[in-house]
């Protein structure tokens, strides 16, 4: 497992921190996808009016091909993006324990924190209200304010390094999904890889634009701020 150089290495070195939300700021096994992955199969099914089979065969095609499924069901079928987003963080949140630990974690690094995520900016207030974190983010960049360009691509890094006026060499990123982490580098972005035993986020987890890997964020952020033993 990687870990940062040394404790205290963060200290002052970054000025901003880029956030995924699902399975990196809560644990993957709250499984929150699982409800989401229902909800887009009645969404698709309801939309093109096909069987569930069909649906979920769509679903994952997109989901390889474009990014996202909405992605490919924008593109290919018309759909309007915030129905679709609507319907699908229409979920129970409740899965998500409060965790104090990445609370106290995150009031202890310096400079700006922001939510990047392929998901909603409502689903992302859900879900941080659950874990008690809200008060630390700036902002929620979403998948609207991307104008619907997922991560991994290029565009939507660009994005959100202009909204906010980021310097990427003093950003630090940290995901799930260890193939968002290579637009991030090749921008000059530090990067952490939140780590998964689901596929999808393994993918390309072996990388040279993996720069560090946390098993427990809250414990990786306090190590990397020298509070802590190593995780």
């Amino acid at each position: 497992m990687q870990t940062p150089p040394r404790s205290g290495w963060a200290t002052g070195r970054f000025d901003a921190w880029l956030f995924d939300l699902d399975n990196t700021l809560y644990h993957h096994s709250c499984d929150l996808f699982a409800q989401m992955d229902e909800r887009m199969q009645a969404f698709i099914c309801e939309t093109l009016a096909i069987d569930q089979t069909e649906a979920r065969a769509l679903q994952k095609g997109y989901y390889e091909s474009h990014g996202t499924t909405l992605r490919g069901l924008m593109d290919h079928h018309g759909v309007d993006p915030h129905r679709f987003t609507e319907f699908v963080h229409a979920i129970d949140v409740t899965p998500v324990p409060a965790s104090p630990a990445l609370d106290t974690a995150l009031s202890r690094l310096p400079g700006r924190k922001i939510v990047f995520t392929n998901g909603s900016a409502r689903h992302a207030e859900n879900v941080m209200a659950r874990l008690g974190v809200a008060h630390h983010f700036e902002a929620v960049f979403d998948i609207a304010a991307a104008n619907f360009v997922p991560k991994p691509a290029v565009e939507s890094y660009r994005r959100v390094v202009q909204r906010f006026g980021l310097a990427p060499r003093r950003t630090l990123m940290l995901d799930d999904a260890a193939r968002n982490l290579v637009p991030a580098a090749a921008l000059g972005m530090t990067t952490v890889w939140v780590r998964t035993e689901l596929p999808h986020g393994r993918e390309g987890s072996d990388g040279d634009h993996v720069h560090h890997v946390a098993d427990d964020l809250a414990v990786w952020l306090d190590h990397a701020m020298g509070v802590s033993g190593n995780p």
